[in-house]
């Protein structure tokens, strides 16, 4: 007796060809344990009728299958689950047990307890998600980015992918980055200033673990991304926050004794910001005469649609003190955690050997990839499809915040992917954003991006990175109604 075809369906979210499909449909049948060994298969044309396939395509996948000894063919008699199939493991979590350590006291540093807000894993499944940093499917060019990644698997790509680069990146990628990404930023670098890091917030942990002491002090922006004020916590450095205005950091406003800037000049982080080209140079000029070092997260400066960036302040560098952070997460996607860190050689040799004894290098073949991503035109074609679809729902949540009477706080000057927004004073955003969350609305509360016990509540911001132009309208109109506007 067969296994009846009503057991299998494809997994619409699974990957690949129907053939692929149906391959890991009775893979993981077997593995789950639910088609036993010696059990036969239905016959390739019932299987075929059932799930609205051609028949030649069932009979590759079972003939893939034989290969790799799933299953087992007997002449005329069909197919059979192999008796060298992988067995399912048998597994049953232990019961907890009690621990008799006392972790609160042998725990010698604490990492919990950040600011960072919980954003829900199911969010793609939200109809109105204004949430920020995630990547829309429907922009990011997966076929090219799948070719790029099969050509790193190649056998003349063996190297990058299995060795092991101690200290050092992918050259392909790093005079990539010297030779196209940073020109455009006004910057010049040698591949020996050059470190590729697992993403801009790694970039972020490398430089203050290398700058900054206990006895030193670290200027971050009032409010800022409230990631990078935790690492700082973490290094029990001193930090200032200074609080920023409608043209991000006021020079004037950093103390005399300053150690470390760090600053977001070209999309202020969250209040989108943009630092005007005169204050960048009384920037430069105030940390020249307090002999500071600036730490410089270009982040989001790919997304200026609405016209061309402002130079980086490492352009405009003369003395070799601004380190500039630049990433790839915004704009192809976060998972891929690949970003680099630019600054004079002696302080990237210090990076450099930091990150070795840590992590050694990012994975080989992710760097590789990305190489051939980049160098073939498919990064620039990517910013502009994304450059396209950011202006139009940008278009589209201005209007739509202007019908329903919210308050924007920030907008970028020249384009970005969020807006940071005000309620009235004494509204509670975190709870609103809970409220919210019930009728499919996202939203990012404000309170954690600001430091200090006495937080603002009434901020909140709106990622339009990752919401269709079509629902912002209706996602707004929820928001105002939570809001009370």
């Amino acid at each position: 007796m067969a296994i009846s075809v009503e057991t299998f369906f494809l997994n619409p979210d699974a990957q690949g060809t129907l053939q692929a499909k149906i391959q890991q449909m009775i893979a993981e049948g077997i593995l789950s344990g639910r088609f036993h060994i010696r059990e036969k298969m239905p016959s390739s044309r019932k299987l075929a009728a059932h799930l609205g396939v051609s028949r030649i395509t069932v009979t590759l996948a079972y003939t893939e299958l034989v290969a790799n000894d799933y299953l087992t063919s007997r002449g005329r008699s069909g197919y059979f689950v192999s008796v060298n199939a992988p067995v399912p493991p048998v597994y049953s979590p232990p019961a907890k047990r009690l621990d008799k350590v006392d972790w609160g006291r042998a725990i010698g540093h604490s990492y919990v307890g950040g600011d960072t807000p919980n954003k829900p894993m199911n969010w793609r499944e939200m109809p109105y998600p204004f949430i920020y940093g995630q990547a829309d499917p429907t922009l990011f060019d997966h076929a090219n980015w799948r070719l790029c990644a099969l050509r790193a698997l190649g056998q003349k790509d063996f190297a990058a992918l299995t060795g092991d680069y101690f200290d050092q990146d992918d050259p392909l990628l790093v005079e990539y980055i010297a030779r196209h990404t940073l020109p455009r930023r006004g910057i010049t670098a040698r591949p020996e200033e050059i470190l590729i890091t697992m993403g801009a917030q790694n970039a972020l942990w490398l430089t203050a673990q290398i700058l900054l002491t206990r006895r030193r002090k670290a200027v971050i922006e009032d409010p800022c991304y409230y990631s990078q004020r935790d690492l700082l916590t973490h290094i029990r450095c001193q930090v200032q926050p200074v609080q920023v205005d409608g043209d991000g950091l006021p020079p004037d406003a950093i103390p005399s004794d300053t150690d470390v800037i760090f600053t977001t000049p070209s999309h202020q982080s969250p209040t989108t910001a943009t630092m005007p080209l005169a204050r960048r140079h009384k920037l430069l000029a105030r940390a020249q005469e307090l002999d500071a070092l600036i730490v410089e997260d270009d982040y989001e400066f790919e997304l200026s649609f609405l016209s061309a960036p402002s130079p980086a302040l490492k352009s405009l560098d003369r003395d070799g003190r601004v380190i500039y952070v630049g990433s790839f997460s915004k704009s192809l996607f976060p998972g891929l955690r690949l970003g680099y860190l630019v600054g004079s050689e002696p302080f990237i040799r210090e990076a450099r050997a930091l990150r070795a004894s840590i992590l050694r290098h990012p994975p080989g073949h992710i760097q590789r990839t990305a190489a051939y991503f980049l160098s073939l035109g498919h990064y620039d074609a990517q910013i502009r499809r994304m450059g396209v679809a950011l202006h139009e729902r940008r278009a589209t949540i201005e209007a739509a915040v202007a019908e329903q009477g919210l308050r924007i706080a920030g907008r970028g000057v020249y384009g970005g992917s969020s807006m940071w927004m005000r309620a009235r004073r004494g509204t509670d955003t975190f709870q609103v954003a809970e409220d919210l969350k019930a009728s499919g609305v996202l939203i990012e509360p404000g309170a954690a991006f600001f430091a200090g016990p006495d937080r603002p509540g009434h901020f909140y911001r709106l990622g339009y990175s990752s919401i269709a132009a079509a629902r912002i309208a209706p996602g707004i109109a929820r928001i105002a109604q939570a809001l009370g506007a």
